[in-house]
Formats: C-alpha cells, sequence, structure tokens
C-alpha cells in the first residue's frame, strides 16, 4: 500500500482537475490517445488492487518515473500537453492555406502539400498528410457543386465547340477562365485540331514555333517532336490520304494473335484472317 503522503498528492491532482476542465488535443481513435488510456486505466486498475509502483513498473516493463507520472494523472488528457505533437512545426506559417483549400473543395493531401511547397515550405509530404488526416478529415466542407475531374475537361478541350453539350460548354469556360495555362494550352490544341481537320500543313512552322516559346513545358516537348519528322508530319496535315486502313488492319491482326496466345503460324493466321474478311 501507497503512503499517504502519495495519496494525498493523489486527492491534490484531483482536485486540481475538477477545477480546471481537461481538454483533449487528440480525438477518440488516435493511436497515441488510445494507447494512453489504455496504460492509464492499466496503471490505476493495478494501484487500485494495491500493487506497488515498483510492482507495476517490472509488470508493465514501464520505467518508474513513467509509473508516477501516470499515477498522479486522475485523467489521461493531462498526460497528453507538452508532446512533441504539440509542439511549433515548419507547417504552422502554413497552416491557413490548407485550412482554406480544404474549406475550398480540395482534400487531397499531395495536391495541398504541391501547393504549399510552391510558396515556400521547406519540408516533406508526410508531415501535411499527418496534419490533413488528424485536423481536417473531420471538418465540414461546404456543399457545391463539384470540381470536374481532369479526364473531363480533357475530353471538352479535345471536342470541337459545335459538338459540346451546354452544360459542358458553360463549364470548360468557367474551367479556362480560372486557369491562365490551361486557357492558353486550349489554343493551342484548338488551332491544331484546325490544322488537322482543314489540312493546312504550311501552318505547322508557325504553330511549333508559337507552341516552343509558349511556358507549357508539355506542349513545348510535343513541339520538338514534331520538328524531328516535320516533312512528314507536314505531308499529313496537307494530304487526304492517310494510313488509318493499314492501321486498322494492322491492329485486327494484332488482336486475332494475342486471341490465340501468340501461338499462331502464318498459315493458321493467314486462314484466320481471311476468314473474317
Amino acid at each position: 500500500m501507497e503512503p499517504p503522503r502519495e495519496h494525498g498528492r493523489v486527492t491534490g491532482a484531483r482536485t486540481k482537475a475538477s477545477e480546471s476542465p481537461a481538454s483533449s488535443p487528440w480525438p477518440t481513435g488516435h493511436r497515441f490517445a488510445e494507447r494512453t488510456r489504455a496504460k492509464h486505466a492499466t496503471v490505476h486498475a493495478l494501484l487500485a488492487a494495491g500493487h506497488s509502483k515498483r510492482s507495476i513498473a517490472r509488470q508493465l516493463g514501464m520505467g518508474l518515473n513513467t509509473v508516477l507520472r501516470f499515477s498522479r494523472a486522475t485523467e489521461p488528457e493531462q498526460l497528453f500537453t507538452g508532446q512533441w505533437q504539440s509542439r511549433p512545426t515548419k507547417l504552422d506559417a502554413f497552416k491557413p492555406f490548407p485550412d482554406q483549400r480544404w474549406q475550398e473543395g480540395c482534400t487531397n493531401a499531395w495536391k495541398l502539400w504541391e501547393e504549399i511547397k510552391a510558396q515556400g515550405y521547406p519540408d516533406g509530404y508526410g508531415n501535411v498528410r499527418a496534419y490533413v488526416s488528424r485536423n481536417l478529415r473531420g471538418k465540414p466542407q461546404p456543399v457545391g457543386p463539384r470540381a470536374p475531374s481532369a479526364r473531363a475537361v480533357t475530353r471538352w478541350i479535345l471536342t470541337h465547340p459545335d459538338a459540346l453539350a451546354e452544360s459542358d460548354r458553360v463549364q470548360l469556360k468557367a474551367v479556362l477562365s480560372n486557369c491562365r495555362e490551361l486557357d492558353a494550352f486550349a489554343g493551342h490544341v484548338c488551332s491544331f485540331a484546325h490544322m488537322l481537320t482543314q489540312l493546312q500543313g504550311h501552318q505547322l512552322p508557325a504553330w511549333i514555333e508559337a507552341a516552343t516559346t509558349a511556358d507549357l513545358p508539355s506542349l513545348q516537348r510535343f513541339a520538338r517532336h514534331l520538328e524531328r519528322d516535320l516533312d512528314a508530319v507536314t505531308a499529313g496535315l496537307s494530304q487526304q490520304w492517310n494510313s488509318g486502313v493499314v492501321e486498322r488492319h494492322v491492329n485486327r491482326i494484332k488482336m486475332l494473335k494475342r486471341q490465340m496466345f501468340g501461338g499462331a503460324g502464318f498459315e493458321l493466321l493467314r486462314k484466320r484472317v481471311l476468314l473474317y474478311c
């Protein structure tokens, strides 16, 4: 049994805790909080059963000072203060930005990290992911229209404006108005599509020059690849003939070979192709 001095200390701590209600910075389900609560309950159960603190330390594999700290805490929340999680971090100065973006509907931790990094955040992705998981996941988000996916925006840009539905046209206009780079990219795509459909290959050099000077790395790489075989690309954009029919037959032959697990010889493949013709 513990001497009265220890019980008096515990009683004093209980009185102090009752005067100021404990506030836990850790939500239910957090691994640190649950582990601390479980240890606290075990220590106090052993104390109530008459075990000494040294005996509890041996049984639980804990240090004596740790057992003393758990025994003096009337509530497990008293043990949460002063932990490493509440110390200043490099993310503190940038926290208002992810909070704002979360309210705007951005719930992707990787995207938040990339946006913060562009603002000068020097640390890695793990801290941002931990902050999002601990502090933002449970926060409500404003109800509003869902942002279009990248695949949907790509389809809108690659579709002729006259073939777009009115709702898609309105959404595309809103997306382009909020992103200057994407608006410029869509303009280059539109001019290239005009060359392709109207067979205006003579405009290709001017298009390549405009694309290479634009601040769009992916478009610049595409334009440089076109320059490697400029004559053939110009002819393809100028002549009405193309290899589409040949490519279709090659694709069909490859499909037949895959259906036969690649084990078809020339004679069997020839008969199969002729059968489908």
